[in-house]
């Protein structure tokens, strides 16, 4: 029974040596499986970090950017509806003159381009008068009215 007792711990030893020099091993291979993990998890962090860093920085430029284009887009609207309500003065004179012509073509028209060049030349004369001041003051400041739509609404109800 001896031997039996013995051999059973020789082997029980044996045994439990293997086992615990597996155990180590296990160990010291799990902790340096976790100093890696570890420290590839914190050069993630890092570069995550980095990138978002430039993200944001980047985010900022581009709303800053927007806003500045946002301001100089309603800037510009701004001038342009004042542009387009403001005309300049040789341009609305131009316009009355070119009424008067088509609205005097519009009544004697047997030859469309002599009726016009007279017409454009009596027009041009007419304001001439007015804005030099040997007409009423008062056409100056509010132009005649013209009786083009009289001449229309006539010619519709002819046809």
């Amino acid at each position: 029974m001896d031997i039996n007792f013995q051999s059973l711990a020789i082997g029980l030893c044996i045994g439990l040596i293997i086992a615990l020099i597996v155990y180590i091993w296990q160990a010291v291979a799990r902790r340096e499986d976790s100093r890696k993990s570890k420290s590839e998890i914190s050069k993630l962090k890092n570069m995550l970090t980095d990138r978002m860093d430039l993200e944001a920085d980047g985010v900022a430029k581009l709303k800053a950017q927007y806003e500045e284009l946002k301001a100089q887009n309603e800037n510009l609207r701004i001038t342009n509806a004042n542009l387009m309500q403001k005309p300049g003065r040789t341009e609305v004179q131009r316009l009355h003159i070119y009424q008067k012509a088509v609205d005097r073509l519009v009544i004697n028209s047997p030859g469309f381009g002599a009726a016009w060049q007279s017409a454009l030349q009596e027009s041009e004369e007419e304001f001439a008068k007015i804005y030099n001041g040997t007409q009423a003051f008062w056409k100056k400041v509010l132009p005649g009215k013209t009786n083009a739509k009289l001449i229309e609404s006539k010619e519709e109800d002819e046809e």
